[in-house]
């Protein structure tokens, strides 16, 4: 399904495992947490994405991507997505982002916030590099740095860093698939100072089988701290993967823990 530039049948795909299509879809629900027509839906989606940071035409990514009709697209991309068939039309065109990067403990964090809340918290050592990861994730929108507007969020997520007992309490602009939100709600549900395995959040959202959705679930994560992925850990114990490197997640779970 990942390589195949056209759209593939569900009796297709079963077919070649020599299953029923019934049979083949129970299967990979229980193995992915969704079924094979919502994992390629949101592969395309995904790839037209792509297309658009790459500097394409809308109507050619849609196209592209393997959809059938641009109101199809549309359709998608405001219930997977979030965005407003407008603002997705336009490749999120006009949409305007104010953002800081400041220093703190763990080092360099850089959040950026629409009309709705806060859409990305990022982390690194490089404020060049934060802002670069900005641009980059939304090519399209009007986005302005040093606005004092953002000032009591980051007070708010500066001094949750420094001490985790102090709650946070900021408005999210929350963008992604039904399944990323399930899980992303789960995370915000694991206690300060606790770390629960991909398979338990899996059996927590109803979808035992789909720890390895929930780990890609985790590592698409744009709201570092504010959806608490560094408390999620492998099944061993291992720290596991982690958007922003190993290093900076085994320091917020130090400071969560010490």
């Amino acid at each position: 399904m990942d390589s195949a530039e056209e759209h593939i049948s569900l009796k297709s795909l079963a077919a070649q495992l020599g299953l029923s299509a019934f049979h083949f879809q129970r299967l990979f629900k229980k193995a992915t947490g969704i079924t094979p027509k919502q994992y390629a839906m949101q592969k395309r989606l995904k790839q037209v994405k792509v297309r658009l940071k790459r500097g394409a035409p809308v109507t050619d990514a849609i196209f592209d991507a393997g959809f059938t009709s641009s109101s199809r697209f549309y359709e998608n991309a405001y219930k997977n997505f979030g965005m407003k068939p407008s603002e997705f039309r336009k490749g999120a065109a006009g949409i305007r982002i104010r953002f800081r990067v400041v220093k703190s403990d763990l080092g360099w964090v850089l959040i950026g916030a629409t009309e709705k809340g806060i859409c990305t918290i990022e982390l690194g050592d490089n404020p060049d590099v934060l802002r670069e990861r900005l641009f980059e994730s939304f090519p399209r929108a009007v986005i302005q740095e040093g606005d004092n507007d953002l000032n009591d969020w980051i007070e708010q997520l500066l001094i949750h860093i420094d001490n985790p007992s102090q709650r946070l309490n900021l408005p999210l602009d929350i963008q992604g698939t039904a399944f990323q939100r399930q899980v992303w709600q789960a995370l915000r549900e694991i206690p300060i100072g606790s770390t629960a395995s991909y398979t338990e959040i899996a059996e927590k959202i109803g979808k035992p089988k789909a720890f390895r959705a929930v780990a890609n679930a985790c590592a698409s994560n744009k709201l570092a701290i504010a959806i608490p992925c560094h408390r999620v850990v492998r099944k061993s114990g291992e720290l596991g993967g982690y958007r922003w490197g190993a290093e900076k997640k085994r320091m917020v779970l130090d400071t969560e823990t010490g």
